[in-house]
């Protein structure tokens, strides 16, 4: 089955209504927060800084990166749906705040309360386990946790985050018996990875490629149709014996609905002259990360065909609303 990041339901949703306001002769007149959708130190976090630091270089404004994590994103959402519609509040998100609307309900509904401006970079994800785990592959990953039902956990950026249903899909088509505990983000995660008080993630290269070639974390395969430049040695999913299996991380951004089309299509010039810079795109290559610049309208229709496909993926792993 093929999994790809996708965008939140509207399913028994509050409307929320941004103010719209005047388009300004001048834009921008004074910074601009981007709310972020994570907490710090994770992939989300990471591509946000690298654009907010470009963007206010190209701009001459200040744009002021203001993490807000917690339950996968939905808290930056609802904060950036109530803010005023006149392009001084945009929001960064990834494919975990899809994941989160298609089985939560929420407050307000990411197509009818916000317009989207581009994607900006993809990863894959890369399944990992802690170096003191007896496995090196996955086909020994699934013995072991066979063997030991009752024994390995993995870790999440939170519950319905898009790391807890690819990893959940996962067990549900493996066979692989794992305890779910969810965290407050990538940073949170990371330190009990790191430690071994979990043992698996499977979560995107750009939250984990410093770790893996650091040697403190084990890759076993990663969830992309093709192997990575930067892992040439590391096989897919579809190799290592899980057939079209792909989960990409995604990385967007959105505005409150209503802005006017001439500051949405100024944003979108930015963003994407900010992520085809060569030392934005180099940064991002390190991290295993690709930069993406879609047009608005090939963002949104991108963003209904994952909420689409992760519908689907959310039934198979027996994931449902709450």
């Amino acid at each position: 089955m093929r999994t790809t990041a996708l965008f939140a339901t509207a399913i028994a949703v509050t409307p929320i209504a941004p103010q719209a306001t005047a388009q300004p002769t001048t834009y921008p007149t004074k910074p601009i927060r981007m709310t972020v959708s994570s907490g710090a130190g994770g992939g989300l976090d990471f591509v946000s800084r690298l654009a907010a630091t470009a963007m206010t270089e190209s701009l001459g404004q200040g744009v002021v990166v203001d993490n807000r994590a917690g339950a996968s994103g939905s808290i930056a959402a609802e904060i950036t749906a109530l803010a005023q519609a006149d392009g001084y509040t945009v929001m960064m998100l990834s494919a975990s705040l899809v994941v989160y609307g298609v089985v939560n309900k929420t407050r307000y509904d990411l197509y009818r309360d916000f317009d989207a401006i581009s994607q900006l970079a993809q990863s894959p994800y890369i399944l990992t386990v802690h170096p003191l785990l007896p496995v090196k592959s996955m086909k020994e990953l699934i013995a072991h946790a066979k063997a030991n039902p009752t024994k390995l956990s993995y870790a999440s950026t939170g519950n319905a985050s898009l790391g807890h249903l690819a990893t959940a899909l996962l067990g549900s088509l493996t066979g692989m018996p794992l305890t779910h505990v969810p965290y407050k983000g990538v940073g949170a995660a990371m330190t009990d990875l790191l430690s071994g008080q979990v043992q698996i993630s499977f979560l995107s290269g750009g939250s984990l490629f410093s770790q893996i070639r650091a040697q403190k974390l084990r890759p076993l395969a990663v969830a992309s149709p093709a192997r990575m430049k930067a892992a040439p040695d590391l096989p897919t999913m579809n190799e290592a014996g899980v057939a079209n299996f792909t989960v990409t991380q995604w990385h967007g951004l959105l505005a409150p609905r209503g802005v006017p089309k001439p500051i949405i299509e100024r944003l979108h010039r930015e963003v994407v002259k900010a992520i085809q810079r060569p030392d934005v795109s180099s940064r991002l290559a390190l991290d295993s990360t690709d930069g993406v610049a879609s047009s608005p309208e090939q963002f949104a229709v991108f963003l209904r065909n994952e909420r689409d496909q992760w519908a689907k993926a959310a039934k198979v792993a027996n994931i449902r609303n709450e």
